[in-house]
């Protein structure tokens, strides 16, 4: 059996962790899911923090100097500036909480980004840590070794309900310590893994979580090279968990032409009660796909928002959504960006969001190949339908009477200036479109030099189906 060293050096990590004790098995259907049996976890070489260590005290900045000292460990100037900032935020009494960010693609302050030996140290003094509710720590190096120790906070910290690690080297072992974590955590509510290569192995484990954690409300596991047997584990989880309301499968690696993923998915949709919001970007999906999706909606009554952009879906199927949006009527965000509807499928949806549709409040159309006339077209629908509130079509092909009909809009009130991703400007008394940096997730990558990185007209999507928040 694996032993942690008695006496390590900080920063050594192990060479390997072991794998499950056997091998994910093949889903054969939907109804049946075989998952894989964990495997015993070895610790790194870090040493342990002490109990002592763990405990509150009034100042994190001074807690976190002393503890370096203690274990030897070379203090990150980057996290003792951020650590003083909580303190003094701590100090106005918030009731309740607040989220430590320490994103390692901050362009505001000198960044040093966090490793998995500064991890440890900070993992250590949030242990038992009263007001600090969310953990933000994207971008930085953490690693497998650094997911071992953000289990441990898991399994130890019990106000935490937001917690960030995207983009941090985490592989598939990492991400097994982090889903076995879950299996007892009660206080999680939203997790992002985006962006660490889990791979099929990981995803197996986080969906065989999800078979057990009742608490967890929004899971992001996009850009996770999840394969295909595990996208379809979590369509067969989610016909029975009734927590989660909002899940990101975006981008996993696919093979066949197929699409069993997105027909268990509708099968999913079909039964599942709870879920909210549902990502399903670069999925290879084209209109047989899409029509299952469709059809599911037609007795899904939960779901409010779906994004399907970078799919290949033309506008033949743009006539099933169109159908759909007839008679559904708790769907509120649709996002079609970076797909081929071209006009036909501008004008589909156009007729729908006019003549019967009342529900659906925000659309983005971007890069659709779409013309001036079907641009038109959907500009005309919101004269009528005054629920749509939201519309997104830059990179498309503008004309004369585009820019005219989007400009009215704008001038006269009905489309507001945050609520659209154009602005309109006059040249030689010819009216011209210009880009602005609005749209339904602008700043699910990235955050901006200035400003607030969670403002409403910037990720309008996640303002209007607030689904699993932090603060």
């Amino acid at each position: 059996m694996w032993r942690p060293q008695k006496e390590a050096k900080p920063g050594s990590a192990p060479s390997s962790y072991p794998g499950p004790a056997s091998a994910p098995a093949p889903v054969p259907a939907p109804a049946r899911v075989q998952f894989p049996t964990p495997a015993s976890t070895p610790a790194p070489s870090l040493g342990p923090v002490s109990e002592d260590a763990s405990a509150p005290v009034a100042s994190l900045r001074e807690h976190y100097y002393n503890l370096c000292m203690e274990k030897s460990q070379r203090i990150n100037p980057f996290l003792l500036h951020i650590l003083q900032e909580v303190d003094e935020e701590s100090k106005k009494g918030l009731e309740k909480g607040i989220t430590l960010n320490v994103a390692g693609n901050n362009r505001l302050i000198p960044v040093e980004r966090v490793t998995s030996e500064d991890f440890w140290i900070l993992s250590g003094i949030l242990k038992k840590n009263p007001y600090v509710n969310g953990l933000d720590v994207r971008y930085n190096l953490l690693k497998d070794v650094g997911a071992y120790y953000a289990a441990k906070l898991l399994q130890k910290q019990l106000n935490l309900i937001y917690l960030n690690l995207m983009f941090n080297d985490i592989g598939p072992d990492g991400g097994e310590l982090i889903a076995k974590a879950l299996h007892k955590n009660t206080t999680l509510k939203y997790l992002r893994m985006t962006g660490n290569k889990i791979e099929n192995k990981g995803g197996m484990f986080f969906a065989a979580m999800l078979q057990v954690n009742s608490s967890l409300e929004k899971l992001d596991l996009g850009d996770c090279d999840l394969g295909m047997q595990s996208v379809i584990a979590f369509a067969t989880v989610l016909t029975q968990n009734q927590a989660i309301k909002g899940i990101n499968l975006n981008r996993p690696i696919l093979y066949g032409e197929q699409e069993e993923s997105t027909v268990h998915i509708g099968h999913m949709l079909k039964e599942n009660h709870c879920l909210v919001e549902l990502h399903m970007c670069k999925h290879d999906m084209k209109n047989s796909g899409f029509k299952q999706l469709c059809d599911a909606l037609y007795v899904n009554s939960n779901l409010r928002y779906l994004d399907v952009s970078c799919n290949r879906i033309t506008c033949d199927g743009m006539v099933f959504l169109a159908d759909v949006l007839k008679s559904n009527t708790t769907l509120e965000v649709i996002d079609l960006s970076f797909n081929r509807i071209e006009n036909a499928g501008a004008s589909y949806l156009s007729q729908t969001l006019a003549s019967h549709n009342r529900s659906l409040k925000a659309l983005s159309v971007v890069s659709n190949n779409i013309e001036g006339e079907g641009l038109v077209t959907l500009s005309q629908s919101m004269k009528t339908n005054i629920t749509l509130s939201h519309i997104y079509i830059w990179g498309n092909k503008f004309d004369e009477a585009t820019c005219v009909a989007y400009s009215d809009l704008i001038h006269t009130g009905r489309l507001k200036a945050d609520s659209t991703d154009v602005e309109p400007f006059v040249v030689d008394e010819h009216v011209y479109l210009a880009e602005v940096s609005n749209g339904l997730k602008k700043h699910y990558y990235w955050t901006p030099t200035y400003g607030e990185a969670y403002n409403h007209s910037s990720n309008a999507g996640f303002a209007l189906v607030p689904v699993g928040q932090n603060l």
